[in-house]
């Protein structure tokens, strides 16, 4: 559906996720991966989506100087919002440990933004996906983090392993999402950029 897309313009994925590079492949995307490092520091005023916003425009910040005319990169973050605090991807599993249960029995909302770049224009969207968790106990927490070890997550945990299956109660908004993209505005964000090139 978005071959006019891939005809006209080169798509640049700025991710290491797994999860984010097959959501392109299942979306029919051709793309490149092309990682840079970036310290992802945000100033301390500000809150919620305006935290993923602003770190998935500073991802971008480090390819502008060098994107060509027909490249568009893509640059995501993810947040996990729990009683106004954001909790970003553990550094231990004490840590881990730490975040879900202040996390078990309550909700929480699951933020991704995402950064569309070209060498001339600049687009971001986020979606935030509201997340139940059952109760759970320490054993059960700790089976997780030990059999998974989700420290590359955002909240310390993956909705698509063990936890998601068993502790998750509900969720309201796009589980795409949750798992690490929206990819309903993906999608939407290229069907509008696809729009622009007519038919040969």
């Amino acid at each position: 559906m978005l071959h006019k897309l891939s005809e006209k313009y080169h798509i640049i994925l700025a991710s290491g996720s797994p999860r984010r590079q097959q959501f392109f492949k299942d979306l029919g995307l051709d793309f490149e991966i092309r990682l840079k490092s970036v310290e992802e520091v945000y100033p301390e005023q500000l809150q919620h989506h305006e935290i993923s916003d602003y770190l998935a425009k500073l991802k971008a910040s480090v390819f502008t100087n060098e994107l060509k005319a027909n490249e568009v990169l893509v640059t995501s973050d993810t947040v996990v919002w729990h009683e106004g605090v954001s909790l970003a991807k553990p550094q231990d599993a004490q840590e881990a440990f730490d975040m879900i249960f202040a996390m078990k029995g309550k909700s929480h909302e699951v933020i991704t933004s995402v950064c569309f770049t070209t060498a001339t224009s600049q687009k971001v969207v986020h979606e935030i996906t509201k997340v139940i968790f059952e109760d759970m106990t320490e054993d059960e927490i700790w089976y997780y983090i030990n059999n998974f070890k989700p420290f590359d997550k955002a909240g310390a945990y993956g909705i698509q392993e063990w936890i998601g299956y068993t502790k998750v109660a509900r969720i309201e908004g796009s589980y795409a999402n949750v798992v690490g993209l929206p990819t309903h505005l993906v999608y939407k964000v290229f069907s509008e950029i696809a729009q622009l090139f007519p038919e040969n």
